[in-house]
């Protein structure tokens, strides 16, 4: 756990500091800081949009009788990538892309399915 939580709080902030350097000797400082606003912006339209069609799914499926487990996930995936759009640098903004697009969210949903699946099966019940 304690690896996990060193990889997210200090590994992925490096990454993004070095990316943000090598970009911005590319481009420029000025054009590097206005892609990072510009894909906040549109991340938090796109995460509006998502997230309304989900709770859109949610109520429909409630009013059908049918618990909504799949949208609740998509709703916390959506959530997430809200965050990581928000949170300034490349890395993130395309983490949070991928989970923005339901395409791409599918596929990262079949992986932590899987994952938990196999922590969920090797726990051991006392």
């Amino acid at each position: 756990m304690f690896l996990k939580l060193f990889l997210i709080f200090a590994v992925v902030p490096v990454i993004e500091l070095a990316l943000l350097i090598k970009v911005g000797s590319i481009i420029g400082t000025l054009n590097t800081v206005m892609i990072v606003i510009l894909t906040a912006v549109i991340g938090a339209y796109m995460v509006r949009l998502e997230g309304l069609s989900v709770l859109y799914r949610i109520q429909k499926n409630l009013m059908d009788g049918i618990f909504p487990a799949e949208e609740l996930i998509d709703g916390v995936m959506i959530l997430v990538a809200g965050v990581l759009l928000l949170t300034p640098g490349f890395f993130t903004d395309v983490m949070g892309f991928l989970m923005v697009f339901p395409a791409s969210r599918g596929f990262i949903k079949r992986i932590v399915r899987r994952y938990m699946e196999g922590r969920i099966s090797s726990m051991h019940i006392r």
